[in-house]
């Protein structure tokens, strides 16, 4: 049996998908691409002999590596480029069968911080491909569920009490706001190469092309172009806005994805019942209550918004700390805190792209939860238009219907507002037909549709290549 961390205690993320991306064998292979990037650069400059890079690639199979054995020796030099650049030289040395001096292209002039840093922004990069991917299908499906309920009436709640009649469509528009938002910051991101030498001078890299038509810093730039970075101006060590941007980045998607999951696990509530997560078997199931359907999705996604803030904090906190050229432990606090952010999102984006695929959506309850506060969800509105009918103390008389209403018990408030504001309000001034227009709750959406029209227009990349079809229910 092998001894591992497999996420027993991190569910949201314990996916071969997010351990491929994220976990200890895609950080070998990150550095090792690093080194073999770097190698070709190297060879293709003039500056390493004709072969090497073959030859380093070849010797850079993350397969081939201890990673076990490599993090436990880690702790002799405080990272774990430095056991790993080891094994890398043995086996180039083993395979150089040729002698072509394929040694002298394995790190040259690079410090364990440049290794390290450009190998997290590719894994970084890589993840967020994939993490992009899931989004787009969650964009994709909470703008179809826009369009298809555009004019499906649900209830709009403030500070948790029902405030104004509102639409399910836009509820999925300003999820769809939230998440696109993030994203396409996110997508924005600059993920630059790093490249500094020993203490941040290019000292070693200077020596190394002297005589060269090459700099350091073209060098630097090929090494970005290789890897898929971007191309860093200077040397960044101790300026960790790179980190750090990208930890916000990744907290301000999250944060959209635990929105939704707040949401839906109000309105799959059975007393609520207006969403229902996708069925599936073994999904949402309790150890001891047969008849539960738990909202697992939810529950894990919002999982991850608890803790991805703290992780960004982490890494501002790591930041801000960093002393000398060369800081001593907030560099090695920033590893975990970025690895586990990434994995977060892209486990939590995952669970949200299944759970907004196969939402199920129940009109018939929203108009239910809609009708508990029937017409006084009208009363701004009513107040608005009748007000100046009523004359100088139109509002307060108004006002008073309300409050007598509220006294009622709750089953009988509609009804009650409605009596005493046809009381109030002479048929003379205001027909009966007139009144009932007021109190119909899809005369009061405002701009509803407009916002979530302008909402998908704001992102069209994230809307799909169609929005057409039936609505879901």
């Amino acid at each position: 049996m092998t001894n591992g961390d497999f996420g027993l205690l991190s569910p949201v993320t314990a996916s071969p998908a997010v351990a491929a991306l994220t976990g200890d064998r895609a950080v070998i292979a990150a550095i090792l691409d690093v080194e073999a990037a770097w190698a070709a650069v190297l060879e293709e400059a003039g500056l390493a002999p004709a072969g090497s890079a073959a030859v380093v690639a070849e010797a850079a199979d993350p397969a081939a590596y201890d990673v076990a054995a490599i993090s436990e020796r880690a702790q002799g030099g405080g990272n774990p480029v430095i056991p790993l650049l080891g094994d890398l030289r043995a086996r180039v040395r083993g395979l150089d069968a040729d002698g072509v001096g394929a040694g002298k292209a394995v790190h040259t002039s690079l410090t364990s911080q440049d290794v390290l840093d450009s190998a997290l922004m590719l894994l970084a990069s890589r993840t967020i491909t994939a993490l992009l991917g899931d989004v787009k299908g969650t964009t994709t499906a909470l703008a179809t569920l826009a369009a298809h309920h555009a004019e499906t009436l649900c209830v709009g709640r403030s500070l948790t009490q029902h405030a104004l009649p509102y639409t399910f469509g836009l509820r999925a528009a300003e999820w769809f706001h939230g998440v696109a938002a993030a994203a396409s910051r996110l997508a924005a991101l600059e993920l630059p190469v790093q490249f500094g030498g020993a203490a941040g001078t290019l000292a070693s890299g200077s020596k190394l092309t002297t005589g060269s038509a090459e700099t350091p810093f073209t060098l630097a730039d090929s090494l970005a172009a290789k890897l898929g970075l971007a191309p860093a101006a200077a040397p960044w060590h101790t300026n960790r806005l790179a980190v750090t941007g990208l930890g916000d980045g990744l907290a301000a998607l999250v944060d959209s994805f635990g929105k939704i999951a707040g949401d839906l696990l109000f309105l799959s509530r059975p007393e609520v019942g207006e969403l229902g997560e996708p069925l599936a078997a073994g999904r949402g199931v309790s150890s001891a209550m047969p008849q539960k359907q738990n909202p697992v999705l939810s529950v894990l996604i919002r999982s991850a918004a608890l803790q991805a803030p703290a992780l960004a904090s982490q890494l501002h906190l790591a930041a801000a700390t960093f002393n000398d050229e060369r800081p001593d432990g907030g560099w090695h606090t920033e590893w975990p805190a970025l690895r586990q952010l990434l994995a977060l999102a892209l486990g939590a984006a995952g669970h949200l792209r299944e759970l907004t695929e196969g939402l199920r959506v129940f009109p018939e309850a929203m108009r239910r939860n809609l009708g508990i506060s029937g017409p006084l969800l009208l009363s701004e509105g009513v107040s608005a238009a009748v007000a100046p009918l009523l004359g100088e103390d139109g509002k307060q008389r108004l006002q008073a219907v309300v409050d007598q209403t509220l006294a009622a018990p709750a089953p009988q408030q509609a009804d009650t507002y409605r009596k005493l504001l046809r009381e109030a309000v002479p048929t003379g001034k205001l027909p009966d037909n007139e009144l009932e227009a007021l109190l119909d709750p899809a005369s009061y959406l405002g701009e509803a549709a407009e916002i979530s029209r302008r909402i998908l227009a704001a992102y069209p990349d994230f809307t799909g290549s169609t929005m057409k079809g039936a609505p879901r229910g």
